[in-house]
């Protein structure tokens, strides 16, 4: 289940109504959570946590705290719906019923996610594999659960956007292989073999990076281990 950026003053406006929309996606959200698997409830579950914090402090959703997917068209249909609402008190009044039970009921269900990110997040270890060349915004990156046998193989890409005032660091993997790690195949042995098969990067930074295998991979592992990465690779 998911819920929409305006979900809250969407249809009809009503307490009870919403608070059983609300509660019913807490519920899956919830019970990824429990599986660990974060992503993307985590981020979509911020996301609403600050449009309604936005709407509590402003009493209106603001036109650059739009999702950029959203068009013009959308935005001007949005900002229509604000002038009704700002038109009627009672109106208003009961969206402000539903955003301050919306934020009490999201706030600790983003803390268990966020707790959960942080204890995967210092079980993640890495690496470099042999000598790290200056350039290290593009690489290889090699992931092993403790308990498995296979090491998957993904090339990074690290880029720079900027967004407003900020700017931001992102980094992209792209899947390669899977291969078996054996007390003859090292990491090592690894490497020698990615660079004699993919020769676009002639000297790559190459890290590893272990970690316990229960954590599901795509919805967890590799988000929390890209954030790692770049941490790692700036500091």
């Amino acid at each position: 289940m998911t819920l929409s950026e305006t979900w809250f003053m969407e249809g009809y406006i009503d307490f009870e109504l919403q608070k059983y929309k609300l509660l019913a996606y807490l519920k899956e959200v919830r019970d990824s959570f429990n599986e660990n698997k974060l992503y993307p409830q985590l981020s979509d579950i911020v996301f609403h946590y600050k449009n309604l914090l936005s709407f509590q402090e402003n009493k209106r959703l603001m036109q650059d705290q739009f999702p950029k997917k959203l068009d013009s068209i959308n935005v001007e249909k949005l900002e229509l719906m604000y002038e009704k609402i700002l038109q009627d008190s009672e109106l208003m009044n009961e969206l402000s019923l539903i955003a301050d039970y919306a934020v009490s009921e999201i706030k600790p269900t983003i803390k268990q996610g966020a707790e959960i990110f942080e204890q995967v997040e210092k079980q993640i270890n890495v690496e470099p594999v042999g000598i790290l060349p200056l350039y290290k915004q593009e690489g290889y990156a090699l992931l092993h659960g403790d308990a498995s046998q296979q090491v998957f193989i993904y090339q990074y890409h690290i880029t720079l956007f900027t967004h407003a005032e900020a700017r931001y660091k992102g980094i992209h993997f792209s899947f390669l292989d899977t291969v078996g790690k054996t007390l003859a195949n090292t990491y090592n042995h690894i490497k020698i073999n990615i660079l004699k098969t993919y020769s676009q990067l002639p000297n790559p930074a190459v890290y590893k990076i272990e970690y316990p295998s229960a954590i599901p991979l795509n919805e967890t592992l590799l988000p929390i281990t890209k954030r790692v990465l770049v941490r790692y690779i700036e500091t």
